[in-house]
């Protein structure tokens, strides 16, 4: 058991502290900038909360965040009252936020010069993910840091990987995101065909998903975005933010990535329809406008 703290309760950071604390067996103390947040959880799971980011992490061998954005990172770990600010030498920060790179090795050198560890360590799968503690967990930063992390992330995890050093987390995260964005257009042309063409969508489904156009977004999407169902999870503004941290990375990187610079624009597109809110399946709703 370990004394670990978690910061920001979102859709994600909400299910990962509970399986911090009743599958991993840890000591847990939540922070989150609602504190009537903080508050329901610990109603619900016990441990403790605190009301700022310094007092959760102090003397935390732990502390885990998953917040929405670079800057929000910046405040919860640097800024007045951030969690680096008390954290003892010799713990480990882990970032489940999805950011940029360049914040996760700003924040590796401010750590290390503490003598704490950091870890970039984004997540894929999702609120479900999340919710059954089987979520992917792409690592950047130090081996030996690394080996002693793993342990307390498989709580909540089915794959923990180190892809390099620090910011290697991010970038992997960042691969994540284009072919995600890829795979819905295409689902979302295929599925608008299917129907067009008269087609019965949850047959055409169940063939071809056994073959080579077979993937996760159409054996879990394909038949909710056929009946204009979008509310399964992550929403188009948190894609559009990390599409725009993918299309900065590569304009530093020299990468070409014209259709994920396209599907970011049809995301903006189904912004503009009021679906903010609506999941990244919801790309077939501009097809489907008559």
């Amino acid at each position: 058991m370990a004394k670990v703290t978690f910061l920001g309760l979102g859709v994600m950071g909400y299910p990962m502290a509970a399986h911090l604390m009743h599958k991993g067996g840890h000591d847990v103390t939540v922070y989150n900038r609602t504190a009537a947040k903080a508050e329901k959880w610990v109603a619900e799971h016990g441990g403790s909360m605190a009301t700022t980011p310094a007092a959760a992490a102090e003397g935390a061998d732990f502390v885990f965040c998953c917040v929405g954005n670079d800057d929000d990172l910046r405040e919860v770990t640097i800024g007045e009252d951030g969690a680096l600010s008390t954290m003892k030498e010799g713990a480990i920060f882990v970032d489940n936020t999805t950011a940029s790179a360049k914040v996760a090795r700003e924040l590796y050198e401010v750590a290390k010069a503490q003598d704490v560890g950091f870890i970039d360590a984004p997540v894929s799968g999702g609120q479900a993910g999340a919710e059954n503690g089987v979520l992917t967990v792409m690592c950047g930063g130090d081996e030996d840091i690394f080996a002693k992390a793993k342990p307390v992330i498989e709580s909540f995890a089915k794959m923990v990987g180190l892809m390099g050093p620090s910011g290697a987390g991010q970038l992997t995260k960042m691969v994540n995101q284009i072919c995600i964005a890829g795979l819905v257009q295409a689902l979302s042309e295929g599925v608008h065909f299917a129907k067009e063409a008269g087609l019965d969508v949850e047959a055409v489904v169940d063939v071809i998903s056994k073959g080579a156009a077979g993937s996760w977004q159409m054996e879990n999407r394909a038949s909710t975005m056929a009946k204009g169902e979008f509310e399964f999870g992550f929403a188009v503004d948190w894609m559009r933010k990390d599409l725009a941290i993918v299309l900065d990375e590569a304009r530093s990187n020299g990468a070409h990535l014209p259709v994920t610079a396209a599907v970011d624009q049809f995301y903006g597109q189904v912004q503009s329809l009021g679906g903010n809110r609506w999941d990244t399946s919801s790309l077939i709703a501009l097809l489907d406008r008559k």
